[in-house]
């Protein structure tokens, strides 16, 4: 059986004895149903992980013994971020978790002329934070060790005005450059994707004055969370780790 692997942010080292934080803790105790002297493997998103052993266990409370350090790396060679316009409904908590597991370092919500999504303020910070724990899940699944940031959002002028030398890319249907006619970036990608109606022309032309290059993904028009998704993966085979 898969040993389950937890991110707890507390800092780590063999030996330590330590009570998971409540949200740790409902998941192994409630969730996993757990018990003392089963084993788990613990990571805190600074690298590497810890196999561990729960010494208690009840539905409120978790303690482990962390044993062994263990170096494991499974980070994608290949710096990626992605901006990605924010979505309706649970498409962007889709696109989020699945661009975790494809290997994106850095997520940045974007609020574009046609984003159909209308937050601000307190909603605003608790999207974040749960889009941001939704990465660490991501992390938990896909065996990554290092958990990426979900940045504050912001608007995609402020966005595409950010120094870079990341090879910065916008998708777009009629683009002269496809993923296999690019040249190999000097950093890492920015990926630019836009809402469910798209860019505005005025967007797209502010994207390539910012020198962003617009690529095609094939004959078809993808839906915004169906693009982000083929472009990462495309990416990543051609310059990351996917084969």
């Amino acid at each position: 059986m898969r040993i389950p692997r937890i991110y707890e942010a507390a800092a780590l080292s063999s030996g330590l004895e330590l009570t998971l934080s409540d949200d740790a803790a409902n998941h192994v105790g409630r969730v996993l149903r757990m018990q003392a002297g089963q084993p788990l493997v613990l990571f805190n998103g600074q690298g590497g992980q810890y196999n561990a052993n729960i010494v208690h266990a009840d539905k409120k409370t978790v303690r482990v013994r962390l044993a062994e350090f263990d170096a494991s790396d499974c980070e994608s060679p290949l710096p990626f971020h992605l901006g990605q316009v924010i979505s309706r409904g649970d498409k962007m908590e889709f696109t989020i978790q699945k661009s975790v597991e494809l290997g994106v370092n850095v997520i940045t919500p974007l609020f574009s002329s046609r984003c159909g999504v209308k937050l601000s303020g307190e909603r605003l910070d608790k999207k974040i934070q749960q889009w941001q724990s939704i990465a660490i899940a991501a992390c938990e699944q896909c065996g990554r060790n290092k958990v990426p940031d979900i940045r504050p959002a912001m608007t995609l002028t402020q966005w595409l005005a950010e120094q870079t030398d990341d090879l910065k890319l916008n998708l777009h249907p009629r683009a002269e450059y496809s993923v296999n006619t690019l040249p190999p970036p000097n950093a890492g990608i920015r990926l630019l994707v836009g809402p469910e109606g798209g860019l505005s022309d005025d967007e797209i032309i502010q994207a390539r004055e910012q020198n962003f290059v617009d690529i095609l993904l094939g004959p078809r028009v993808l839906r915004t969370e169906t693009a982000a998704l083929t472009a990462i993966t495309a990416l990543q085979c051609r310059f990351g780790d996917l084969a």
